[in-house]
């Protein structure tokens, strides 16, 4: 059977722009992944299901394992990659840190983007709204409690923990 054939699309990804050859069918978790070498966004269940692979596209979350590179051209696409500024890690980063909101680190970046999002649109938005906005990404390690305590670091509405409150982890 003959492979289809490749077309150039132009994907604007962390501000840089790249051209890349990808067949139709190609997801834009594929191109970002393996055609670009971007890997924070996680291969996952590849169905829409974990939110492991959550990129930004147009400051809106979209899960781009079930996304097609080409719906991709003429977007804004972050990963979080891009979502730091610079040398300055976004609020989001530092509060998931300070939290100890995460173990593994697989759903990371998919919770972190989904989260960043919501404070773009709702700068203090309330518990149940960081519930909703990251209802579609899942954590097989935590029991969300940290995860959602760092997002209301993130917005200022909750003081970072004092060290001897914080969570422990081990690291292997």
């Amino acid at each position: 059977m003959a492979r289809p054939s490749k077309q150039l699309v132009r994907l604007d990804v962390n501000q840089d722009v790249h051209d890349v050859a990808v067949e139709p069918r190609t997801t834009l978790l594929e191109a970002i992944r393996y055609a670009l070498r971007l890997t924070g966004s996680k291969q996952g269940c590849d169905k829409g299901d974990c939110g492991a692979c959550t990129v930004l596209v147009d400051g809106r979350p979209v899960l781009s394992c079930i996304s097609l590179a080409v719906e991709g051209q003429g977007r804004k696409i972050t990963t979080i990659e891009g979502l730091a500024d610079g040398n300055h890690a976004h609020p989001v980063q530092d509060a998931f840190d300070v939290c100890g909101a995460l173990q593994c680190g697989f759903c990371q970046s998919g919770m972190m983007l989904s989260a960043a999002a919501l404070l773009e649109q709702n700068p203090r938005p309330s518990r149940d709204a960081i519930k909703e906005a990251l209802s579609g990404n899942l954590c097989r390690c935590t029991g969300y409690t940290q995860i959602l305590d760092a997002v209301e670091v993130a917005s200022g509405q909750r003081d970072v923990p004092e060290r001897d409150e914080r969570p422990t982890t081990v690291r292997r």
